[in-house]
Formats: C-alpha cells, structure tokens, sequence
C-alpha cells in the first residue's frame, strides 16, 4: 500500500472515530436540546446563548453535513500548525447538538501552543505522525506523553493543553470537543496581547520589564 493510500486509509479511520465518540461527547456542557434539531439561523442577529433555530420547513440535509475538515489547513505560520474547527460558527447543524470538531496540521516541528477550551472536554485521535501532548491540572502536574497513529488522548475541560509534532514529517489530528461552541483561548496572547500593566506580568511571572516588553512585542506585531 502507497503512502498516499496509507495517509487516506488513516483519515477515514479518523473521521469514523469521531463519530463513533460522538455519544460520549454529547454528554456535554451545553444544555440539552428540546427538539430533534435546532439548525443555526445566523441571519436573525437576535444574541442568545446559543442561536436561534431555522424554520424546520427551510432545514435541508446539507445542514447536517459539513466537509471543511477535507482539506489540510495552512500551516505556514509561526506555529507552523493550523487549526480548523468545525463548531456552531462553521457547521449551524450543531446547534444544541452538545459537540463540535476540528482538523489539526502539522508541519514538522509545528505546534498548537498551550491553550484552554473553556466550555469542553476535547478528545483527540491522531491520524498520521507523532504528537508530544498533554495537560496540566489545577495543582500543576503535568499528564504528557508521545502519542503514536491511530492513539487517542483527553484533555479535560478548561485545563491547559497543548500539541507539538516532534516526529520526522508532518502530523494530522482529528478532535471531538464536548460543546458545539467551545471556545479556544490561547495562554501567551491572552497575557501578552492585550494592555496589561507591566507589574502585573513581571511579578506573576517573576521577569523585569524588558523581557515583558519583548514578549508583548513578539505577540502584538504577530
């Protein structure tokens, strides 16, 4: 079998994982449904926790599918990764549904930096490469390890979590997150992004001001 047909064979392998993890998932953050399907209506501008729902009559089966995940993403960046979700936002069939997913690539070297989802548990299925991954809990220990093809790790809900790629080619992993509107905050930016007096990064970080500012710098001309 030819790699090509080896990276497929793994891709289909992915996207059946995650489906068959959707029951496990949908245990979920978000509350309940109280219909069979509530389709997205972005269109309304009406601001609920959630959205609202589109008339049944209009609802077609193309709400219900979604094929953004086909493609890699672009991973010329400094991360050299890219994530592509499929929540809410992208795929309006989820709405109250409880689950999303995303596509991760990765370059060699690449990473998605530490970084949070608030409102979910995400599960990942790593399709092709090897990943270093792993998570922090709220005493500070770390839960890492190497993950290999075809090997799933969680990460809990709202802890810190991260990926990088440390094998010899490119990676791709595939992610059911508990929520069909996670919500991804990444660590660094968010501390060094927005106008945060200097004393409060360099005591909570036990740095002097210079190193502050060139780690604002290195995230504000990002």
């Amino acid at each position: 079998m030819g790699s090509m047909s080896r990276c497929l064979m793994w891709v289909m392998v992915a996207v059946l994982a995650t489906v068959s993890l959707v029951p496990m998932v949908t245990m979920a953050a978000d509350a309940d449904p109280l219909q069979d399907f509530c389709v997205a209506d972005n269109s309304t501008g009406v601001t609920i926790n959630g959205f609202p729902c589109k008339p049944a009559a209009k609802v077609s089966v193309h709400d219900f599918t979604f094929d953004g995940l086909k493609k890699a993403g672009d991973t010329n960046n400094k991360n050299m990764a890219a994530v592509t979700p499929a929540s809410v936002i992208q795929f309006p069939g989820l709405n109250t549904l409880g689950i999303s997913a995303a596509r991760i690539d990765f370059a060699k070297g690449g990473i998605n930096p530490p970084h949070t989802h608030p409102r979910a548990t995400e599960i990942l299925l790593l399709a092709q490469g090897e990943l270093y991954v792993g998570f922090v809990s709220t005493n500070n220990t770390l839960y890492a390890t190497v993950l290999k093809a075809g090997e799933l790790f969680v990460f809990p809900r709202g802890l810190v979590h991260f990926q990088l790629n440390v094998g010899k080619s490119p990676a791709l992993a595939f992610a059911a997150l508990s929520s069909q509107n996670p919500g991804t905050q990444q660590v660094a930016p968010a501390l060094f992004m927005p106008d945060i007096k200097d004393e409060v990064l360099e005591k909570g970080f036990r740095i002097d001001g210079k190193t502050v500012d060139m780690i604002q710098a290195e995230f504000r001309d990002a």
